[in-house]
């Protein structure tokens, strides 16, 4: 837990296919879900997102290449990070922020437990609040969606492959991993 809240990242990704991978810090882990198309601002947008198993905390600060041959070799940028507090819905379409860090990590994991988790983002690119809900499956696998609350944060149109760079290096995705070959 970073400055009182938990943390999150979201890496893009070329594995065997071009992905956005996010993470949210629960548990001391970062349960991640692959999302194709990436995130969006748009509220009017909801995004497929197939669960890909827990990380450790610390992969969240990886950017580079994974060596061919390992597992999702390929290189991997970290696309977006920063912060988030869980939010609860005290009625329909109002939800508010858990305001005791005691709670953050209780509220999270109850919450993804019962596949409707609230939460409001105050990362570099992705801002307000947001939601991940567990849906009935496609092929008998188990999918989310990543929904964009209506707020001030709002982009209609809002595509993550147009904000094509590193949060943390700078570097667009084409020159990731590039420096570790040179």
């Amino acid at each position: 837990m970073e400055e009182g809240r938990l943390v999150f990242v979201v890496h893009k990704h070329k594995a065997t296919s071009l992905h956005y991978d996010f993470r949210l810090e629960i548990g001391g882990v970062m349960p991640s879900w692959s999302i194709p198309k990436g995130p969006t601002l748009d509220s009017s947008m909801k995004r497929l997102a197939m669960p890909t198993g827990d990380h450790d905390l610390e992969y969240r600060k990886f950017e580079g290449a994974i060596p061919g041959g390992s597992p999702g070799a390929g290189p991997v940028m970290i696309w977006d990070n920063g912060t988030y507090i869980p939010e609860i819905e005290i009625r329909k379409g109002v939800r508010k922020e858990v305001t005791d860090a005691a709670e953050f990590d209780k509220v999270a994991r109850q919450s993804l437990q019962e596949g409707n988790l609230k939460f409001r983002l105050y990362g570099k690119k992705l801002k307000g609040s947001f939601a991940l809900v567990r849906t009935a499956g496609i092929r008998g696998r188990e999918s989310w969606l990543l929904i964009k609350h209506k707020d001030e944060f709002c982009e209609a149109g809002y595509n993550a492959n147009d904000h094509d760079y590193s949060s943390v290096s700078g570097l667009p995705f084409s020159q990731i991993g590039k420096e570790e070959k040179a």
